[in-house]
């Protein structure tokens, strides 16, 4: 993967035209990022060096070692060279995991049969785990009254979700917070003195799902 990574940079990095269509295109500044609610590689373009996976740390991301690429101008080239780096540091924490699963092999999943479904072999062999998965996957896990809201860090940015609990088995308010909605809000400033043509730079390097701004 890291060789192809590289082929990606000796083809664009340095390319003439790719900087002439991405270099002072789409410039946000780090403040107005911040104010427009940006999250993961369109925050970090802008200079600003937040990563939930380093500074709210979840899952195992306090005991791999990696960098936050952060970029300088805030441009739709910074925007870029950020995800490159951030292909490299993924790698570099896949490596981490996969070296660790070699000297602890599995299994890794909880043993706590009221929030994950026990094997087959035991579903099969033992009445009680044949009830536990029975109710486990006919009425799911009974969530404690209150509310919560969790996020990690996925590849466009913040991913959360905010829940009520009214201690029943499916949530009495859920809240997806996904990362592509407040990026495209944001384009009608970003493509503001430019172009036609640039917004396929623009829309490119904010890289949103469709899917998930259809609201």
């Amino acid at each position: 993967f890291p060789k192809y990574v590289d082929e990606y940079e000796t083809l664009l990095t340095d390319n003439r035209i790719w900087k002439q269509r991405t270099v002072n295109i789409g410039v946000v500044p780090p403040e107005r990022a911040l104010a427009l609610g940006f999250t993961g590689p369109m925050l970090r373009g802008s200079g600003v060096e937040w990563d939930l996976r380093k500074k709210q740390p979840y899952a195992v991301y306090d005991r791999v070692d990696f960098d936050i690429p952060v970029g300088v101008n805030g441009d739709c080239y910074d925007r870029y060279l950020v995800r490159i780096e951030e292909m490299r540091q993924s790698n570099r924490i896949v490596r981490q995991c996969i070296e660790w699963l070699r000297k602890n092999p599995g299994p890794v999943i909880t043993d706590n049969h009221k929030v994950a479904p026990p094997s087959r072999v035991e579903m099969k062999s033992n009445m009680e785990e044949l009830i536990h998965h029975f109710k486990l996957f006919t009425e799911g896990i009974h969530v404690p009254p209150g509310e919560a809201y969790a996020a990690v860090e996925a590849p466009k940015g913040e991913f959360g979700v905010y829940l009520v609990s009214d201690g029943a088995n499916k949530p009495w308010r859920m809240k997806i917070r996904a990362p592509s909605f407040p990026h495209l809000a944001s384009l009608n400033e970003m493509a503001k003195g430019h172009m036609l043509a640039d917004v396929v730079a623009i829309i490119g390097t904010q890289d949103i799902v469709f899917g998930e701004i259809d609201r």
